[in-house]
């Protein structure tokens, strides 16, 4: 069995995070989705609009995915890899570079992003019409 593995905080999912999804399963026969918990986005000084335990619902909803777990920190990626037997670790272009530590450990993918839709243009449309 290959099995898959992605990163992302997945707030307000929209077409190019379903598009992830979908390559990224295609590539292999089980998709893990490492979803940032709350405390790591604080950490990040990014703020979710959806908890991460509703986020975690979302995403397990969706077909493409098949396990759901935290991410926490940057650095336990490798732990991820190794703890869950990953074949090949995929993330959006936009990420090219920042994970090539994990050659080692798994094939490491960057697939291209869907042009013109992102959580930040989303939030922004939004605050838009309701300041506008």
């Amino acid at each position: 069995m290959k099995k898959i593995l992605t990163y992302g905080t997945f707030d307000l999912i929209h077409i190019g995070h379903i598009n992830l999804l979908r390559r990224a399963k295609g590539l292999g026969d089980y998709l893990v989705v490492g979803l940032s918990t709350d405390h790591f986005n604080n950490e990040k000084k990014k703020e979710s609009y959806h908890s991460f335990e509703n986020r975690k619902i979302i995403l397990e909803s969706i077909r493409f995915v098949d396990e759901v777990i935290p991410e926490n920190s940057w650095e336990q990626k490798i732990q991820d890899v190794k703890d869950h037997n990953i074949d090949i670790f995929v993330m959006g272009d936009d990420w090219k570079g920042h994970f090539d530590f994990l050659k080692p450990y798994c094939e490491v993918l960057y697939l291209p992003r869907t042009i013109g839709v992102s959580t930040t243009k989303i939030k922004s449309d939004i605050s838009s019409v309701n300041n506008g």
